[in-house]
């Protein structure tokens, strides 16, 4: 009789990047890799051939990268800025002209310099607490591997020639590699690097397949043509699931179909409650090309466009027009929809490859946001202005993050006005006359909200933050991650606070951070109070949605109960015990 194999099945716990769920065989793009360089030293009379084998290499993946921005699907054609990016990067001093150096300063192999180099690069962003900016790392390394992989001579993943029906798995994927993802051949992909807020996860979700990243080892333990279950909601992975397994998983496959078919249907329509309250349903950007995203999924314009991105993992900073450019193509597509551009929120001397200053033993607490761009204002007014120039185009609002006291608003509208003078005695078009904003996500700001709402024109709640800094949990810290949530009464007592000066001043308030984009934490907004809502662009039709399901008058009297309650679990059970029947419609 045939012995046949019974595999054990195996689930593999990952970040969820792109939602949804996908079944199919396993299919391995990238087992060479280019983790293992070897060092040997170079002949002062082969340094220069040496040096030009480094250029050719950056000129091969130069044509490579060019020739994928051409051919783009139209799926991904709004994201081809991202790989224009990643062009410039390859010429960027910081990479292409400190490789050189170190092959002629150390006379060693072109890879060794670029691997040293490259390192380097990467421990800038080391101590940076947010994910985002931690994850532009990510783009150095696409960058720099495929140089690599031209100077080792290894085969380039040819992901736009797979034939066949298959889930890709790969130890990371640069954004050049899922852009080239053909639909009818791939149906979700998962990797062992990554996480949601890397490019390559904004491409995976505009293009809407599921993907899990961020697993570790999975490359180590799935083959190919193994049988694979990726649900990119909850981020698990299965292999060789079981018949029962399997055909929970159909189910769940087929109802997530039908109920995004149904909120893609709705999501045009308003974010109105039953009672007749509308609220305006925004979206978070970080790159102008996702504008697009934001207006399929129904959003009402942008509620938080960071900014963060054209200084990261460069030699200099960015100039005024460069960044003008940027924000008024954003400007322009939303016509006369609000866009809110947040001003620079990054630790500078960790981010900027130029900027000097000594290591902070905690950045998260030390010169980042605001604190960072008063201290260098020649850099802040150049933001300032661009700002301000691309406002005459259209609806701008201008958002200041990390506020902690009265002075930073106030030397922050002494700057932003310095700008205005000065591009009036140039001669420039722009408009000083936009809306004012703080984020409050830090608790001092919660506090003196009543004095800061006299400087503002609105505010916009970072809950991200906000709940890290109040509740001293680092949510990147799988210790205590667990800790991390906003149904903590003191969060709820912290909105409740903000929006009800808010009320008290005229002002109104606006949420931006992860707690808004979650159907489940609506009623509890709506009861709050909060003006309007920002969030992933994928995550407006369900919001809206639930908004439309619900009373704000049912909304306002839960949020008296729910403010009563001492515990974050005694708030999740009342949402649940409330309003559990429409959040499972959501």
């Amino acid at each position: 009789m045939p012995n046949y194999e019974i595999k054990k099945e195996i689930r593999l716990i990952g970040t969820g990047a792109s939602p949804g769920i996908c079944i199919g065989k396993a299919y391995l793009v990238d087992k060479e890799g280019v983790d293992i360089v070897e060092k040997y030293f170079i002949s002062r009379k082969n340094l220069d051939s040496e040096i030009k084998r480094f250029k050719v290499a950056v000129k091969i993946a130069t044509d490579e990268l060019r020739a994928i921005i051409e051919n783009a699907p139209e799926d991904v054609r709004q994201h081809t800025g991202i790989l224009e990016t990643h062009v410039a990067l390859l010429k960027d001093k910081m990479l292409y002209d400190k490789t050189i150096e170190t092959i002629k300063n150390e006379r060693v192999n072109a890879e060794w310099a670029l691997k040293k180099v490259v390192s380097g690069i990467k421990t800038l962003f080391q101590d940076i607490s947010d994910s985002y900016l931690k994850e532009r790392s990510d783009d150095i390394t696409h960058v720099s591997d495929r140089i690599m992989r031209f100077l080792i001579g290894t085969e380039k993943i040819n992901i736009g020639e797979i034939d066949k029906r298959v889930i890709l798995v790969a130890k990371d994927l640069s954004p050049a590699d899922a852009s080239q993802i053909q639909l009818d051949k791939v149906m979700g992909f998962l990797t062992d690097h990554g996480g949601r807020t890397s490019h390559t996860s904004i491409i995976a979700r505009t293009l809407e397949v599921p993907a899990v990243l961020g697993l570790g080892n999975a490359t180590q333990i799935i083959n190919n043509d193994d049988g694979l279950i990726i649900d990119g909601t909850t981020g698990i992975v299965i292999l060789h699931a079981t018949d029962q397994t399997l055909s929970e998983y159909k189910e769940l496959k087929a109802r997530f179909e039908e109920h995004k078919a149904f909120l893609s249907r709705g999501c045009h329509l308003k974010a109105e409650t039953l009672d007749g309250l509308s609220l305006q349903i925004m979206g978070n950007i970080e790159l102008p090309e996702e504008v697009v995203s934001v207006l399929d999924h129904g959003g009402d314009g942008i509620g938080l466009y960071r900014t963060e991105f054209q200084y990261l993992a460069r030699n200099e900073f960015p100039g005024e027009d460069e960044l003008f450019d940027k924000y008024k193509d954003v400007v322009e597509v939303m016509s006369q929809r609000p866009v809110t551009i947040r001003t620079l929120d990054i630790n500078g001397d960790k981010a900027v490859a130029n900027s000097s200053g000594s290591d902070e033993a905690n950045p998260a607490l030390g010169l980042r946001a605001i604190r960072y761009c008063l201290k260098r204002p020649d850099i802040f007014r150049t933001q300032l202005r661009a700002i301000l120039r691309a406002a005459a185009f259209g609806n701008v609002r201008i958002l200041i993050p990390m506020i902690s006291s009265l002075d930073e608003i106030r030397e922050t509208k002494k700057l932003l006005n310095e700008a205005a003078d000065s591009l009036e005695k140039e001669g420039k078009a722009y408009n000083k006359n936009i809306q004012f904003g703080i984020m409050i996500e830090v608790p001092s700001a919660v506090i003196m909200a009543d004095v800061m709402a006299q400087e503002t024109d609105f505010f916009s709640i970072g809950t991200n933050d906000l709940i890290q800094y109040t509740l001293a949990i680092d949510r990147g810290n799988r210790e205590v991650a667990n800790l991390y949530h906003p149904f903590h009464p003191a969060i709820l007592r912290m909105i409740k606070h903000v929006t009800d000066v808010g009320k008290e001043k005229g002002i109104k308030v606006f949420m931006c951070g992860e707690m808004a984009g979650d159907p489940f934490n609506i009623p509890l907004l709506l009861g709050l109070g909060i003006d309007e809502l920002s969030m992933n662009p994928q995550s407006i039709p369900a919001v809206k949605n639930m908004i439309r399901s619900l009373k704000v008058e049912d909304a306002r009297h839960f949020i008296n109960e729910a403010l009563k309650q001492t515990t974050t679990m005694d708030v999740i059970k009342l949402v649940e015990a409330s309003f559990g029947d429409m959040l499972g419609q959501t």
